[in-house]
């Protein structure tokens, strides 16, 4: 979605300058801006009967659904519909009377034209124009058609479906097309429909008084799609997913993953939910300020993993304007696949070669200094993995310091500063560091979790709160309400435990361990 908008028009004396210099109008009063408006409305009447396609009042539900009739048999830049629709937009007003009058810009409620096109290179798409100078608008663009058209011109066989490609004879090209698009392809198709359809300026006019649209980047929209060839398999894996999402990795302190730093001034919505509950496929939803990244089941056989955003400024700190499509591009693209390794990181099974017997053991540097090995079992250690494989740290190349770590690691030990210093994580970290998990920046107090240091946390983490300290707590202190429950009525996990301990007790009765 992109905003138009006339940069000179955007302070109310170069407007007046305009009209001035180009059609001696002085002063600009109200009925002269009414004018131009009637003007506008009698034009696309006009056109409307010239091209057949009937102005319409707002239908009742979505826009697109109701026009995709009109899709079907549309011919290269033609448009198919136009849509009156009551929406905001900011115009300029007049202010006055008699010879005295001056301009403001306002936000006003008006009628606005919505030209449903089927482009020549982008295949669907709208064009939302405000009747009332000067003359904002909206183009919506969707990649997922100009790349269908694009393969068409290479005879690249593929098979569509909903915003994705669900099989493609080339998948290689496909990926290098969808990679190829630029900000100058955005321009030209956005520039010759809005010329079209803002006829009041002449040629001169945009040549010489810069009063050409421009475009900045309202709504995006950003996804990545794995396939699965069976409807099973991405239903499990979504099961999974959204297990993990309810413990490790604490997705409701997720921070950097849109890569900005969070403080104390953040005052927008961040956290991390799961909707939908009641439909077939939940959706994963993770906020930051105004822009969000959600996953979830599309069609069936798509895994989708879509960021979005309203303000890209805000959220990403890049300039709206079109131009800035590369940077954008990069940054967005990093923010799925740094979601995408969290979860691969998350759900992936690890076997230990002696890797976990050599964590264990002690590490004597080059000076000759011995440091203590890992304890799978140790509180303070525990406690400093969790704050480690938060979120937090995973966008601004994954750094952090001591003190982002310390309240966050208290908080996992349920204890106070004063009886845990910042110098003794300084030391447990240092172990850490020894074992080549985290590193240090050169020249600053940063760290960095390095990425087999980030799995290797997930896995002292899995042994010790999956398997360990649950199976301990059923063999030693087990509930004995547990056993009243209803079998239907247990959990799948529960039942596994529970296996698990039979088959352990079974295992010590047989080879003449059990106690008498």
């Amino acid at each position: 979605m992109l905003h138009v908008a006339i940069q000179p028009f955007q302070q109310e004396q170069r407007a007046v300058g305009f009209f001035w210099t180009y059609r001696q109008i002085y002063p600009v009063s109200r009925q002269v801006l009414r004018d131009i408006a009637t003007q506008y409305h009698n034009g696309v009447k006009n056109r409307s009967q010239k091209w057949g396609v009937p102005i319409q009042e707002d239908p009742p539900g979505r826009r697109d659904d109701f026009v995709e009739r009109y899709f079907r048999r549309a011919q290269p830049d033609q448009v198919v519909a136009i849509i009156k629709a009551r929406e905001p937009a900011t115009i300029l007003t007049a202010i006055g009377k008699d010879d005295r009058w001056h301009l403001e810009l306002k936000r006003r409620w008006v009628e606005q034209y919505n030209f449903y096109v089927q482009d020549s290179r982008w295949g669907q798409l709208f064009v939302r124009v405000c009747p009332y100078f000067p003359f904002s608008a909206r183009v919506c663009l969707n990649q997922h058609y100009w790349l269908a058209l694009r393969l068409q011109e290479r005879d690249i066989r593929f098979q569509q479906c909903a915003n994705a490609f669900g099989q493609c004879a080339d998948p290689g090209a496909l990926q290098k097309l969808a990679d190829s698009l630029a900000a100058n392809d955005l321009i030209t198709c956005a520039q010759k429909w809005l010329t079209r359809f803002t006829p009041f300026f002449t040629a001169e006019e945009r040549k010489h008084a810069g009063v050409q649209h421009q475009l900045f980047f309202a709504p995006v929209e950003y996804c990545d799609n794995l396939i699965f060839r069976r409807r099973a398999a991405v239903e499990a894996l979504e099961q999974r997913l959204l297990d993990a999402n309810r413990t490790i990795g604490q997705p409701n302190k997720l921070t950097l993953i849109f890569g900005r730093r969070i403080t104390r001034h953040h005052g927008d919505k961040l956290q991390t939910v799961i909707e939908d509950l009641n439909l077939p496929h939940p959706v994963i939803r993770s906020h930051y300020r105004k822009g969000f990244l959600k996953q979830y089941v599309r069609d069936r056989f798509l895994l989708r993993t879509e960021t979005a955003t309203n303000n890209i400024s805000t959220d990403y700190g890049i300039g709206k304007a079109v131009e800035n499509l590369p940077p954008l591009q990069k940054r967005l693209d990093g923010i799925i696949d740094r979601y995408l390794e969290v979860q691969q990181d998350i759900l992936e099974t690890f076997v230990d070669r002696e890797e976990l017997r050599q964590l264990t053991q002690p590490t004597v540097l080059p000076n000759g200094r011995r440091i203590p090995g890992l304890k799978l079992d140790q509180p303070r250690q525990l406690a400093l993995l969790h704050s480690l494989v938060r979120f937090c740290y995973l966008a601004a190349e994954g750094t952090f310091t001591t003190r982002d770590l310390y309240p966050q690691t208290l908080q996992a030990l349920h204890i106070t500063p004063e009886q845990y210093k910042l110098a003794a994580l300084r030391y447990d970290l240092w172990k850490l560091r020894a074992k080549g998990l985290v590193e240090k920046i050169p020249h600053s107090r940063r760290y960095r979790l390095l990425p087999h240091g980030y799995q290797i946390c997930l896995v002292f983490l899995k042994l010790y709160e999956k398997i360990y300290a649950p199976l301990t707590a059923g063999i030693l202190q087990p509930f004995a309400a547990d056993q009243s429950i209803p079998k239907e009525k247990i959990t799948a996990l529960d039942r596994r435990y529970t296996a698990v301990i039979e088959a352990l007790d079974d295992l010590v009765q047989a080879v003449g361990l059990k106690a008498a």
